[in-house]
């Protein structure tokens, strides 16, 4: 399943869409077959243009970012927090050390001020090496160094360096909870992550306290056309296509609890 999820991934994001279009496209003209090639053509073209030019991904990933709102307050009292992995640039880590985050940084930095703020919080931190290949430190192995440079003491610190999916994450950390005698968390993820991490905890019968982070979107975004940046919004549209595929694809296997979730 794993694998296979990966590889959907590979072949179902928009600029390898419109590559497939494309190539589908010059084997028409090879093969002289007039409809393929013209139809092909414009799918890719079209594709290109919606993930280069508009802000449609934009608006679909302030969709997902608005499901569940971030709470103004910070919580009267904190006993433990989970923080879902993705936050850290592990292939650079691997042969360079150290604790570099990447673009959802911020759900380290916001676990971070809050185990500062409460000094008795517990913070899970979930996530291995979810390459296909294996190859890389888990987000685990590098928070663990992230939080014990910033102040923050290992025994504080509760590790799930297995799970390489968010599945994964759900199914393990019930587990570190029962465990540990720890319930109620803040679940920390980036805010277009929020609805399927949300659906997949609530399967597992984990209570947890949505704190959504890393936000991409302005929240005041409408539908239109961008020549301005090509490049962020092919990354945006590629990040809500991809939140969209995991949400039908786990509802449709059961692992989640709702097409989409929400408060």
């Amino acid at each position: 399943m794993f694998v296979f999820s990966k590889l959907v991934w590979i072949f179902g994001q928009p600029l390898s869409l419109a590559f497939f279009f494309a190539v589908l496209a010059f084997i028409g003209v090879l093969f002289r077959r007039r409809g393929i090639a013209l139809v092909s053509s414009l799918l890719s073209i079209l594709i290109l243009f919606v993930a280069l030019y508009t802000t449609a991904g934009a608006y679909v990933v302030q969709g997902l970012e608005e499901r569940f709102p971030h709470v103004a307050a910070d919580p009267a009292d904190l006993k433990c927090m989970i923080v879902l992995g993705g936050a850290t640039q592990n292939q650079v880590t691997t042969v360079r050390g150290g604790y570099e985050l990447d673009s959802a940084g911020d759900r380290l930095i916001e676990a971070l001020r809050l185990a500062q703020k409460y000094p008795q919080a517990r913070i899970i931190v979930s996530g291995g090496d979810g390459s296909i290949g294996g190859d890389y430190e888990g987000d685990a192995v590098i928070s663990e160094r992230f939080f014990t440079a910033l102040g923050i003491g290992k025994d504080r610190l509760v590790e799930d360096k297995t799970s390489r999916t968010t599945f994964e994450n759900a199914v393990n950390t019930k587990e570190l909870l029962a465990q540990n005698g720890l319930s109620n968390c803040l679940l920390i993820t980036s805010g277009f992550h929020m609805p399927r991490s949300i659906g997949i905890f609530r399967k597992q019968g984990i209570d947890v306290v949505p704190w959504p982070v890393d936000y991409r979107s302005t929240g005041k975004e409408t539908l239109g056309f961008d020549f301005t940046q090509p490049s962020l919004n092919a990354q945006l549209l590629s990040t809500g296509v991809r939140e969209w595929i995991g949400l039908v694809g786990y509802y449709a296997v059961g692992r989640t609890s709702a097409l989409y979730p929400a408060p």
